[in-house]
């Protein structure tokens, strides 16, 4: 019966949509956020995880191979809902108030924007994007380019530190609200009508409280870690994170700007908000089946999720 009650709920927000054909974007009006309960899903192996009361990066690598189940995971496939299922339950999991919010995009579908919140203050808003690239498009074998892309670092290794990072921060050791919000549609940019980041720029202009800041994730566990400034991210909010990583001992974190991204903190800065993406956009297996769980590193996650702990709780 649960089951039933959960899939009703779904058919009735236009979650679970029609996985073909093509059509021009849905007219449907978009849903305002609703309070999430805990999905009925099969219930799936936990990660083995330490207890650690810092960020853990062997936990962000068990949270990363737990998607890993999940191919393809691009926005309307069974494997992304699963993949958001399992999200929206790790997070009640962890005890934080957990919201959903829906919005259209291309091919009749719905995207899913979840959003986890803790705390009281000033508001800092960490995201990163839980959806897949539909096609291997830059794949050097002309063979494997309609394959999808497994996405363990362009998409599951951002999802890991947010994860890792929910375990950790508990209410007491916060001075703002944290949102940490897992944005859907950002990754399938020219595929037919698709755009690039809609799950952010859905998002960014809906905002009612102005935050403090706003730090994306994506990319950021490629073993041979290399994370320059990038090029639009606001200076003082880049300077700031890439000191805390500094006086952590990061030496991944390279103090020079190079590449100019296209990301979900683009949306942000364009609404005049305080914003830094956290990217590595020399990875050389972006968008190819070769983005395989093997070329992320426990060290590199820890790099990230821990400079962002230290940066937050000590603001």
């Amino acid at each position: 019966m649960r089951q039933r009650v959960w899939l009703q709920r779904l058919f009735q927000i236009g979650l679970i949509v029609s996985l073909a054909g093509c059509g021009a974007t849905a007219s449907t009006p978009v849903p305002e956020p609703v309070q999430t309960v805990a999905p009925t899903i099969v219930p799936l192996p936990k990660p083995s995880l330490t207890d650690s009361p810092q960020f853990d990066g062997a936990n962000a690598m068990e949270f990363a191979k737990a998607q890993m189940q999940w191919i393809p995971r691009d926005t309307g496939t069974p494997g992304w809902q699963a993949n958001g299922d399992w999200i929206v339950q790790t997070l009640l999991e962890y005890g934080w108030d957990v919201e959903e919010q829906f919005f259209n995009v291309p091919e009749n579908k719905k995207g899913r924007n979840i959003i986890a919140k803790r705390g009281t203050g000033p508001l800092v808003l960490l995201g990163a994007h839980y959806d897949a690239r539909r096609y291997a498009d830059n794949d050097p074998d002309p063979n494997k380019r309609m394959q999808p892309v497994p996405a363990a670092n362009d998409g599951a290794s951002g999802v890991a530190v947010l994860l890792e990072l929910a375990r950790v921060l508990k209410p007491e050791r916060l001075n703002e609200e944290v949102w940490l919000v897992f944005f859907d549609a950002e990754d399938n940019g020219t595929i037919g009508e698709w755009g690039w980041t809609l799950g952010s720029i859905d998002l960014a202009p809906k905002l009612e409280t102005a935050p403090k800041a706003v730090v994306i994730v994506d990319m950021i566990g490629d073993a041979d870690q290399q994370i320059y400034l990038e090029q639009s991210s606001t200076p003082a909010l880049r300077a700031e994170i890439w000191q805390q990583a500094a006086d952590l001992g990061y030496t991944t974190f390279i103090s020079e700007t190079k590449h100019h991204v296209l990301d979900d903190h683009t949306a942000f800065l364009q609404q005049g908000f305080s914003a830094a993406d956290l990217i590595d956009f020399d990875y050389p297996y972006w968008h190819t089946t070769n983005d395989t769980i093997d070329k992320l590193s426990a060290a590199a996650l820890e790099a990230v999720g821990r400079t962002l702990e230290e940066w937050l709780t000590k603001n």
